[in-house]
Order: structure tokens, then C-alpha cells, then sequence
């Protein structure tokens, strides 16, 4: 069981590299280009979100695991913008070799679980992968219709790429496979009058809004130490952590719940900002300040969408359900291997005793994923024997 929990840990390791791959779209505020690990965050939200437009038959659960790991092979292969001339079988080959490097760093049998879900997004024939690559297909078309400084935007003309791709690339798919946002598309573009109906323009309201949350800057680094992570991309490698680590959970769990937990548990701050679990704080005065928030971002979609995954959000902050208690504990441990990997990280930032880490985060996981904890032991007692910070 060690050997495999090191698998797995190496691989979560590995693929942190994702959020230095920068696309050509930027965000929503046009401050820096989206890179594919938010990127692959914000696009399981929209398959939350837009999911009652797919045919009936799609798998949610199915979208959402293809959209959070579509993108990893571009930790080797990098991305390649529509606009631009590039021998696509030259880079199919490429992002085949690097799924192999990439997902061969876990055990045999989740490593062909990966693959095989990464070929059938590739293939988009199954209803899950059809929508799933109508909305690939899409966000980056609302990334540039709605963004604040469109005209500022280097180096190319972000509008004529959208236009070209809808107009004769790969979105004109959209008219058949998600005509809502082909038809909203086609009227911020001046091309008809009629958009999207009053649904999807509030679902897309919500999914534009939440673009915020990719500037939220959180006290955790990147594996590399390269620069701080914020929480959108931090959504994504948790959802991965869940995938990856399931089977650790101390309890039953439904993985699907705890990936949709895990895609929405930081919205709040979008409002709230982010609170280092080793700073210190007014708990009671952040709880008010989340719920404002969580009131504010859940009330923007439609009422009863918006009240369901209100509910989920509240259920993650209680941490009572077998679920819940999961997906916290997932969520603390990933700070602590980004805290090991770059020599200690925002322990010594925050001058973190042993001690302090298993009051604060080392029982959450433990909880959730004692054998998780239970490796981990050794990197964590070597790191602050050396920092004596016992």
C-alpha cells in the first residue's frame, strides 16, 4: 500500500507543473493568459452548471473527470492555440507519449483509467465527451467576448480568432451542440439579435463571475516555489487529489459528490479572500464574511441550481458527512506536500511547529485518509528535525 500511496503522491506531484502552462486566452480581467490547470477548473464548473443542455444520456461524472485531465499532457506537449498553422498529427503524437510519461507515474490500473478517459474526450463520440468538448469549445469564446480589457490584449486579435472559429473552425459546433451559446455568442457578435435564453445567460453570468477566483492568491507556492498557487488552480489539483486518492478514504464515499465539492469550495473566496489555516484570524468575523459571499455567488444562478450547490457548499463547511470529511482532507494535504517539496514552504513563512501541524491540519486528514497521513509521516518528522521547528 506504501509503494502505491507513493505512486499516486508522485504523480499529484508531477502534474502541479500544469499550472505553469499558459494558454493564449487570458482571464475574464485580462490581467495575465489563463494557464490549462485553472483552465481545466473552471471548465468542470461549466459542465456543472450548463449540464441540464447536454442530451439526456451524458454522464456528468464521466464530463468531469475528462475536462479536469484533458489538458495534462500539455505539461509536455504544451498548448496549441486554433489560430495558429500547427501539423496536428505531430502534435497528437506528442500529447500521446506525454499521457504515457505522465500517467505511467501511477499504479497500472489507474494509470489506464486516465488514459482511457483522456482517449474518449479526445474522440468526443460518447454524449459525456461530445458536451464535454462543446464546452472546451466555448469558454474560451466567453473568455474573450466579455473580457474587461479585449482591446488591450497582445499579441494577436483575440475577437477575429473568435470570430473565425465560430464562423468555419471547431465552434461551429456549437449550433448544433450547444445552441445557446452559439446563438449568445452570435449576438454579442453583432450577427443576430436573439441570444441565449434567460437560464443560460444566468448560468453564464455565474461561470463568468467565478473567473475571479484564479486571481485569488493563496499562502501555498507552487511545487516548483516558483510563485504563489491561487485557488482556481488549487480547485483543479484537489478535484485531482479526489480522483486520485479515493480509495484511501476511511469511509464510504460518492467520489462524484466530493469532486463537485471540491470544484466549488472556494468561491466564497472570489468575496472573502483567502485565509491561511496558520495565520491568524477572527474565525466568527470569516464565517460571517464567507456566508455574505456564498449568499452573493450561489444567488446569481437560477434559484433552485443555485440553492443545490449552496447546500454542497455548506455541507463541505460542516464537515460531518463521510463526503465532506473526505474532500477537507484532501484539501489540507495538498498544501503539505507543496510545503515539503519547496523546503518547507509557508511553514516557515508562518513559523510552523510540529505540533501546530497535526493540531490544524494532520488529525483533518487523518480523518478522512489516515493510511494518506500515515506515509506522509516520515518526509513531515525528517523536514522539522532538520528545521528543528519540533
Amino acid at each position: 500500500m506504501t509503494d502505491r500511496i507513493a505512486q499516486q503522491v508522485a504523480f499529484l506531484t508531477e502534474i502541479d507543473k500544469l499550472k505553469a502552462v499558459d494558454r493564449m486566452n487570458p482571464l475574464l480581467d485580462g490581467s495575465r493568459p489563463e494557464n490549462s490547470a485553472e483552465h481545466s477548473w473552471h471548465l468542470a464548473l461549466y459542465a456543472l452548471v450548463f449540464w441540464d443542455f447536454a442530451h439526456e444520456d451524458a454522464d456528468l461524472s464521466a464530463a468531469i473527470r475528462m475536462l479536469l485531465l484533458h489538458d495534462i499532457v500539455e505539461i509536455d506537449a504544451g498548448d496549441h492555440p486554433i489560430h495558429l498553422v500547427s501539423d496536428w498529427s505531430v502534435v497528437a503524437e506528442k500529447e500521446a507519449q506525454a499521457a504515457e510519461r505522465i500517467f505511467g507515474f501511477l499504479p497500472a490500473d489507474q494509470a489506464q483509467a486516465l488514459r482511457n478517459d483522456r482517449l474518449e474526450f479526445e474522440a468526443g463520440i460518447s454524449p459525456a465527451a461530445y458536451f464535454a468538448n462543446m464546452l472546451d469549445r466555448c469558454q474560451p469564446i466567453f473568455q474573450t467576448i466579455f473580457n474587461e480589457k479585449l482591446e488591450q490584449l497582445p499579441p494577436v486579435d483575440h475577437l477575429d480568432v473568435v470570430k473565425a472559429n465560430l464562423s468555419t473552425g471547431r465552434a461551429t459546433h456549437l449550433k448544433d451542440g450547444f445552441p445557446d451559446a452559439y446563438a449568445e455568442a452570435s449576438k454579442q457578435l453583432g450577427w443576430q439579435e436573439d441570444g441565449g435564453s434567460e437560464i443560460f445567460l444566468q448560468r453564464l453570468a455565474f461561470v463568468n463571475e467565478v473567473d475571479r477566483l484564479k486571481s485569488v492568491l493563496r499562502a501555498t507556492t507552487l511545487c516548483d516555489g516558483s510563485r504563489r498557487e491561487n485557488s482556481g488552480e488549487h480547485s483543479w489539483h484537489i478535484a485531482m487529489y479526489a480522483i486520485i486518492l479515493a480509495e484511501h478514504a476511511d469511509r464510504p464515499i460518492n467520489i462524484d459528490r466530493v469532486i463537485q465539492m471540491l470544484l466549488i469550495h472556494d468561491l466564497v473566496e472570489i468575496d472573502a479572500g483567502d485565509k491561511p489555516i496558520h495565520g491568524d484570524h477572527d474565525v466568527a468575523e470569516i464565517e460571517a464574511i464567507e456566508q455574505a459571499a456564498a449568499d452573493r455567488i450561489f444567488g446569481l444562478l437560477p434559484v433552485d441550481q443555485g440553492q443545490k450547490l449552496r447546500a454542497l457548499w455548506d455541507e463541505f463547511e460542516a464537515a460531518e458527512s463521510d463526503d465532506a470529511v473526505f474532500a477537507k482532507s484532501v484539501d489540507r494535504v495538498q498544501p503539505v506536500i507543496a510545503n515539503l517539496e519547496t523546503g518547507g514552504g509557508s511553514w516557515i513563512e508562518y513559523n510552523v511547529s510540529r505540533q501546530q501541524l497535526e493540531d490544524r491540519v494532520g488529525w483533518k486528514v487523518a480523518k478522512g485518509a489516515p493510511s494518506l497521513w500515515e506515509h506522509l509521516q516520515a518526509r513531515i518528522r525528517e523536514w522539522f528535525l532538520e528545521n528543528q521547528l519540533l
